[in-house]
Formats: structure tokens, sequence, C-alpha cells
């Protein structure tokens, strides 16, 4: 289903195999600009998987990089798929253009492990926590816009019980500061809290809790983050997309998929998991604090 993938992991397949091209034809990145009449800017979001890739920009590369006839092939393949539309194109209008890759990778992923300090996440929020989210967050929106917003929002939720791919297993470990910071008001957070209970259970979507009281996790600075792991190609081969942490700013994102910055993540991940509470107590906490709001 295109339209559920979109064209993110090709491009970013892609733009690898053509950087390990170049890397291994001893070509440097301007060398290659040069000899291709193309900008440096140009190659570069190519290889990054961040810019559109035509079939004739991948042949004119192979043929610069030595790259075989049946290699040439296979990535003029790949190019193909990078021409593929995702369904968050259609919301372009109110989707920042940082977060259009990570919607890309979110829906190719396998897994999901986020890690959430301050507010409940886009695909575990009800309506009506979306909108109060959306005035705080953009106070001169026009109710066109934020209508917008929020139906991008709830769009994004549809894979989590998707048949075709396959929907994620989601994984999220939240601050008890998100369930105790209530958002418009107590009646709509009490909703919020209970969509919490209702989501997490035997399927493939996991909330837990880390209690306030278990002190500042390892790894503290890593703030609110998303770990996203991707599918093993049929045949048995190693994974062709390697995992990927998102770390969202206000005005943009990080981006991080070197070896070691993943792993700084995975060791922040392994602490959290040690500390944050089972599901059964966290379910029990959430509805703890559901009754202290409808006794306000």
């Amino acid at each position: 289903m295109p339209e559920d993938i979109g064209s993110t992991v090709p491009r970013r397949q892609l733009g690898r195999l053509l950087r390990q091209f170049r890397t291994e034809a001893g070509v440097t990145l301007d060398a290659a600009a040069e000899a291709l009449e193309y900008s440096r800017q140009k190659i570069w979001r190519i290889e990054s998987g961040t810019g559109s890739v035509r079939v004739l920009d991948v042949r004119a590369m192979c043929e610069l990089y030595g790259v075989s006839p049946e290699l040439t092939e296979s990535m003029r393949a790949l190019a193909v798929q990078t021409r593929a539309k995702g369904w968050w194109q259609g919301y372009a209008d109110v989707l920042p253009a940082w977060f259009e890759l990570y919607v890309g990778l979110e829906s190719a992923a396998a897994h999901l492990r986020g890690h959430g300090e301050s507010v409940v996440p886009g695909l575990l929020q009800t309506q009506e926590y979306a909108q109060a989210l959306h005035r705080l967050d953009h106070p001169r929106a026009g109710e066109t816009e934020r209508d917008r917003a929020v139906a991008f929002t709830l769009r994004r939720q549809a894979l989590l019980t998707r048949r075709t791919p396959t929907a994620p297993r989601v994984r999220q470990i939240l601050s008890e500061a998100v369930l105790r910071r209530t958002v418009g008001g107590p009646a709509l957070m009490t909703a919020q809290l209970q969509h919490l209970v209702d989501a997490s259970g035997p399927g493939n979507v996991s909330v837990r809790v880390l209690p306030l009281a278990a002190g500042p996790p390892p790894g503290a600075a890593a703030g609110t983050f998303v770990i996203l792991d991707f599918p093993t190609p049929r045949g048995g081969r190693a994974a062709a997309e390697p995992s990927v942490v998102y770390h969202e700013s206000l005005t943009g994102a990080l981006y991080l998929d070197k070896p070691d910055e993943v792993q700084a993540y995975e060791d922040t991940w392994r602490g959290l998991d040690r500390l944050a509470l089972n599901e059964s107590d966290s379910i029990d906490l959430i509805k703890q604090v559901i009754g202290e709001l409808r006794h306000d």
C-alpha cells in the first residue's frame, strides 16, 4: 500500500547506496558535483534521502561510480519506488517540512519505542486533547487550520490498527508528570487518560509510566524521543534500513542513525525500561490520577 508507506524509506536506502558507491569509487562530493554538473547540495540531498530522485540522475551517478549494470538496474528500480506518494503529503498545509520525514519513517517502522516527558504523544491523543494542545501551541491559528492539524494527528493513528502492512508494535513510556499536567480541564484530561488505559493491553500498544518517585532516569538529558526500528526484508537478510532516533525541538528535529548515536539512546531506553512501572501498575497509577481528577 504505497499510500501507507510512501517514498521515505526507498529514498533513504537509495541515498545510502549511492553514497557508498561514491565512497568506494574514491569520488569526493565536490568531484561528483563537477563531473555530473550538479550542485553539491543536490547530491547531498539525494544521498541523505531528503531530495527527489530521477531515474536519469541514478543512471548518471552509477555510471560515474563504475557500478555494474546489474546493480545499476536495481538502483533504477529503487528510484522508481521513490515516486510513491504518502497520505501525509495531502496535509502539507499544516505539516512542518521537518516532520514529514518522521511521518514517513513512522509509517514504515515495525517497532516504535517512545519516551514522553511533557505531553501525551500524537499516536495516543484523543481528538479533544489534540485540539487543546494545538490551541496552546498555535494561539493565532484559525479554526480551519486547527481542524486540519487535528485531522492529520488522527490520521496518523490509523497505523496502530492497520492490517496491511502489519501494524507496528508501540511501546510508550510516559513520565508521571504527563498524567498530572492537565490539558483542557479535568473532564478532557480524564477522557485522555482513560484513552491511554483503553489503548494499552494485549495488542500491539504498551503504555507504561515512569513515576516521579523513581527520580531522574539515566540519560535524563535525552528528554522526549522515539526510537524507530524497521522490518527485516524478506529472505532473511539483515535489515536494509537502520534504526533511527527522532528528537524533536520547537522549530525542527534531529534524525540520528549513526551506530554510536543510536546506541546512546538504546542505553537510555534500557534505563527507562528498568525504572518504569510494569503495565499493570502503570494502568493502576493512571486510574488513580483519573480518580483524583474526578474528585477535584
